[in-house]
């Protein structure tokens, strides 16, 4: 709708307010006082009021676009990019595992999104209303050194968390280890990341203070058992039945999901006073290398037993100086 030629020309009493409002009734009703007050009671609330809304409108925008890349990121890539070596073993853990790291990177960008417009509609409100933002603005920088200085761990924190969460170092769920801390991780935030161990000890860790992670449960793990037996064993035979008992593991199929590869026997590992040891390995799915260790070694005690094969005994050999 074009603007009344009448109104075009901003009357001086309008100048401070410059509303159109203000300039609306003077031109109706010829008062001063009345225009002057009309600018400030309707003219400004309405422009303030019109900038909030176009916030608001603008964070639903942005946020539908977060949402919709939240949600494709979450369902994965599809076609050939999406088919890797354990593609066909990934479960309802590995899904999950996804669609939270999505969630996470979808509320750091609302965050930083509602911050930002927050921020500007802010400092456009004040403009219209009068003040003069430009100290704003410069103060805004001195208070954002002055807090960067007083609060560098605070930031150390909040950008290790972030570059954590894009690289994909760990997740919920997964099984990790912080220096002399291992456990299962609950939650991952921004500053902080929750874990708890197997006693049920629940540890929080800044992200900042996070030096090195090694992570049991990201795309495969691997059972190392090492079997030992006695010298007098045959370990010809002994690697054959560990070869027998691993290959029926993975065909049972209980474990047929669980287990990624036929299972290995690297052969003997160490030599030791009582006992020759034998290294089985096997690759498992994420997180599930406890539970195939678990029923490998029942399955193995239960195959010795039956072929006779006897675990080591501690052997001591006593020399008697015949002169004493």
């Amino acid at each position: 709708m074009p603007v009344p030629t009448a109104f075009l020309d901003m009357p001086d009493t309008c100048k401070d307010t410059d509303s159109w409002t203000c300039a609306a009734v003077y031109h109706w009703t010829g008062n001063e006082d009345l225009s002057h007050a009309a600018g400030w009671l309707i003219g400004k609330p309405l422009a303030v009021v019109w900038l909030v809304f176009l916030g608001l409108l603008g964070r639903w925008l942005l946020f539908k676009v977060i949402d919709r890349v939240v949600r494709r990121a979450a369902a994965g890539v599809p076609g050939k990019l999406a088919k890797g070596p354990f593609a066909e073993h990934e479960g309802e853990a590995a899904v999950h595992r996804r669609a939270q790291r999505a969630e996470t990177m979808g509320g750091l960008l609302k965050s930083i999104v509602s911050g930002v417009i927050f921020s500007v509609v802010t400092m456009m409100a004040l403009a219209e209303l009068g003040a003069n933002i430009a100290p704003l603005i410069a103060s805004a920088g001195i208070i954002g050194v002055a807090l960067g200085f007083g609060a560098q761990s605070l930031v150390k924190d909040f950008l290790s968390g972030v570059f954590m969460i894009f690289e994909d170092q760990y997740g919920v769920g997964d099984t990790v280890t912080f220096g002399d801390v291992s456990g299962t991780i609950e939650a991952v935030g921004l500053r902080v990341t929750r874990l708890r161990d197997v006693d049920g000890t629940v540890w929080y860790l800044r992200n900042g203070e996070i030096l090195k992670v090694g992570n049991q449960s990201q795309n495969w793990s691997r059972t190392v058992l090492d079997i030992a037996v006695g010298y007098t064993e045959d370990i010809t035979r002994v690697r054959r039945l560990l070869k027998e008992v691993a290959h029926e593991l993975w065909e049972d199929p209980e474990f047929h999901d669980k287990i990624i590869e036929e299972p290995e026997v690297w052969g003997v590992q160490s030599l030791s006073a009582d006992s020759v040891v034998v290294r089985v390995t096997l690759k498992t799915m994420p997180q599930k290398q406890w539970m195939v260790a678990r029923e490998m070694r029942e399955r193995v005690k239960v195959r010795f037993d039956a072929e006779g094969i006897a675990m080591p005994l501690p052997q001591r050999m006593v020399w008697k100086d015949p002169q004493a």
